[in-house]
């Protein structure tokens, strides 16, 4: 599997919520820092994102934010500071009809157990594409499916959002790897680990071993452990279990497989030991996550 429907799968565990906004005269609303993946795109006028210790940066329609682990930042009428913006009030209903200065679309799949997979969390804390609608004339098609899906609602919409929602995010970040600024992998510099990461993700299911690992990276396990945690901010067994235990929520929540099934297709042996590993890193059983809506 590659490492965008990787990521999506993963993020896909979480709550998925839309909304559309429209603002106009002086405006501005911070966003607070979440377990999960967001992202807003441009409809109409022309904003400034704020991010804490960045240059504020103009944004003009089209133009798509995205929150790939969940940062703080803000939107605002002008260049501004972040902290003085309030906080987003979060609401279900509708905009009022009408025009408006600055219109956009709202985003997100929150996570009630687990962690933003590594790759995203690799990414820049937020990033900005200014897709080429040319090129890719689906993102902007589907920029209007949720504009129309988030205009009223609707029966059906519990299935229509996590779909686009997938596939708009699947969109921009094969917009940003295409500019050349994402990797196949989780980003590091270092390309004996970048290796390893390689065999990781195209067949997670194998019985690594550290030892393993290091040898495809050329190296002592000493030295390939020092170096994964300082790369990634995590150890190697611990990074595969992330990876694997990833999958295995990805199934439980996509999937009616039995538990059995599924801990073999995550990499483990047994069920019992996929659900003792899934209760540390979710917090919570196999089968309470299934049942759970988010």
């Amino acid at each position: 599997m590659d490492v965008i429907s990787e990521a999506i799968g993963a993020i896909r565990t979480g709550s998925a919520n839309a909304r559309r906004v429209k603002e106009s005269g002086s405006w501005g609303m911070r966003y607070a820092a979440f377990d999960g993946t967001g992202f807003h795109v441009v409809l109409n006028g022309s904003g400034w994102l704020l991010t804490p210790g960045g240059a504020p940066r103009v944004l003009r329609p089209g133009d798509v934010v995205l929150v790939p682990s969940g940062a703080e930042h803000g939107l605002s009428h002008a260049s501004s500071e972040l902290d003085a913006l309030p906080l987003a009030v979060m609401s279900g209903d509708p905009p009022p009809p009408g025009p408006a200065d600055f219109e956009f679309l709202c985003g997100a799949y929150r996570l009630g157990h687990g962690q933003v997979p590594h790759y995203l969390r690799s990414l820049p804390s937020v990033i900005v594409v200014s897709p080429d609608y040319d090129r890719d004339p689906q993102l902007r098609l589907l920029a209007g499916l949720l504009r129309a899906d988030t205009a009223e609602q609707r029966p059906g919409a519990e299935a229509t959002r996590p779909a686009l929602l997938d596939l708009l995010l699947v969109h921009v970040l094969r917009q940003w790897q295409g500019q050349g600024r994402a990797p196949d992998w989780p980003q590091v510099s270092d390309p004996a680990i970048a290796a390893a990461l390689r065999r990781v993700h195209r067949d997670p299911r194998q019985p690594w071993t550290v030892q393993q690992l290091s040898d495809a990276a050329g190296m002592s396990r000493t030295a390939f452990t020092r170096r994964f945690s300082a790369a990634l901010g995590t150890a190697p067994r611990a990074y595969l279990a992330s990876v694997r235990l990833g999958r295995g929520a990805r199934l439980l929540r996509e999937t009616r497989a039995p538990l059995a099934s599924i801990a073999r297709q995550a990499g483990y042996s047994t069920e019992f030991a996929f659900g003792a590993a899934f209760r540390r890193e979710y917090g919570i059983s196999p089968g309470r996550f299934r049942d759970a809506r988010g």
